[in-house]
């Protein structure tokens, strides 16, 4: 009797073994989820990145008019009441010579 009831247990250690192993929800799959998070989370890293810069950008412009001006002059080009503006034509400033 002792024997087979030692028998029966090894019997249902293997096969909750086999389950928590190969079975649903066991090691395996849960490798395979943690591999897919893991590559979820360095495909969203750049645009952690991207959101804390804008966020600062948004922080800058609400709290200072020195972030508002750079905006402006190299967006729209603005010029200070108290600047004097030179515009030499066929010169591209973003180009830099060799």
């Amino acid at each position: 009797m002792l024997k087979w009831l030692a028998i029966a247990l090894i019997g249902l250690v293997i096969l909750l073994q086999y389950r928590l192993w190969f079975g649903e929800g066991g090691l395996r799959e849960y490798a395979q989820i943690r591999a897919r998070a893991d590559a979820m989370e360095a495909e969203n890293q750049p645009m952690r990145a991207r959101n804390e810069r804008l966020a600062a950008e948004v922080v800058d412009l609400k709290n200072g008019l020195d972030a508002i001006e750079e905006r402006s002059r190299s967006d729209i080009g603005m010029v200070r009441r108290d600047e004097q503006f030179y515009w030499v034509p066929d010169v591209d400033v973003g180009k830099e010579r060799p």
